[in-house]
């Protein structure tokens, strides 16, 4: 692990980067705005998962053929971007619905006694884990975050450190702590924007927007160069 002056120049560098929108963010705030906070987070915390994934792929290697190798690149760049695409083309496609109870946080609509919870309250698990799968698939099929891992993390270890993988991983681990409080913050400021009226009315408009953009970075994706080339 470096000293404290640097650990602090890293966390505030992974701050500073956080802050920087991208399909994470955007799916992230995308869910908050459509299905309320718990939704959003859940969101960010899918991201995370995916991070994880580049992470130790980072710390055993992987990354690195990823960075020398044009055609595991390729792969793993041609299936983020078709994930961008299809995420893009759903929301274009799709109707938009009106918040359901379990994500944004209304209460339940009232039932009598013995009789069956009313669908959205019993719909709200799967949908929780289908927004946790789509951020995790964001994150984890994008060969870019795997190269970003590569080049900014071993800067901050020193090359005197006798165990680089472990150094590796536990710096790993605090950038993505540090991506779970930021992710988490873009959820509730975007759920908190959608509880105004203007916000409700322009539901419609804010799912071709994000769709656009989910496909502009399909795109994008898709004629990325590797950049250790």
């Amino acid at each position: 692990m470096p000293d404290a002056q640097h650990l602090l120049l890293f966390v505030l560098a992974g701050l500073l980067l956080n802050l920087t929108p991208g399909p994470d963010v955007l799916y992230i705030v995308s869910h908050a705005i459509r299905q309320g906070a718990r939704a959003g987070v859940v969101a960010a915390l899918g991201v995370s998962a995916g991070c994880f994934v580049h992470i130790a792929a980072a710390a055993v290697g992987v990354s690195a053929l990823l960075a020398t190798s044009a055609a595991a690149f390729a792969v793993l760049k041609w299936a983020g971007a078709g994930y961008l695409l299809y995420v893009g083309m759903k929301l274009l496609a799709g109707k938009s619905a009106p918040k359901r109870w379990g994500f944004a946080g209304a209460p339940p609509p009232a039932y009598g006694l013995g009789s069956a919870p009313p669908p959205a309250y019993e719909e709200a698990p799967s949908q929780l884990w289908s927004v946790f799968r789509g951020g995790f698939l964001t994150n984890a099929l994008n060969p870019k975050v795997a190269i970003f891992f590569l080049a900014f993390v071993p800067q901050f270890i020193a090359p005197q450190a006798q165990h680089k993988a472990l150094a590796f991983l536990a710096l790993g681990i605090v950038f993505n702590l540090n991506t779970v409080v930021m992710n988490s913050g873009w959820a509730l400021a975007a759920a908190w924007i959608a509880r105004t009226d203007a916000a409700q009315r322009s539901l419609h408009w804010l799912d071709r927007v994000a769709g656009l953009m989910f496909m502009g970075f399909g795109l994008k994706l898709a004629l990325a160069e590797n950049p250790t080339h």
